[in-house]
């Protein structure tokens, strides 16, 4: 998933689908943010920067460690059982991730967090105690609670 091994960003959305502006649901959609408690795993580079910065108002993401991703892969990885190409052999689908020898999909659904988000809620950033945007190293334990 990682060609640089730059490192790896989660990004979970915190926030639900009624009344988000069309731009910012089109760009979690392009995530595979499609619902609440729904975590992706992308690289670190500036394509994905800028699409999270662009949801940052219901999304949190920060740093992911290899132990908290192969925990993630472990409980909550379902398998990818579609086509890997098209009818034609031309067209190579990316709906799916390789971990070692197994086919994932691209997300995870998570349960709630125990003991929730965050003291102030899901609308308020997370510097202020909030839930929403960057949290660093301490997104690892967040998908901890929620796994």
């Amino acid at each position: 998933m990682n060609k640089e091994n730059k490192g790896r960003l989660a990004v979970i959305r915190v926030r639900g689908i009624i009344g988000v502006k069309k731009t910012i649901n089109d760009t979690m959609n392009l995530l595979n943010l499609y619902k609440k408690n729904v975590c992706v795993v992308v690289p670190d580079n500036e394509i994905y920067r800028g699409m999270i910065q662009k949801a940052d108002g219901y999304i949190t993401w920060g740093e992911i460690d290899d132990e908290m991703f192969n925990l993630l892969v472990e409980k909550r990885g379902e398998e990818y059982k579609g086509r890997e190409k098209d009818k034609k052999g031309k067209v190579e689908y990316s709906k799916f991730v390789k971990v070692g020898d197994k086919k994932i999909k691209r997300f995870f659904r998570l349960n709630m967090p125990r003991k929730g988000f965050g003291r102030k809620g899901i609308k308020i950033a997370f510097s202020k105690r909030g839930a929403l945007g960057y949290r660093g190293d301490k997104i690892n334990d967040l998908i901890g609670r929620m796994v």
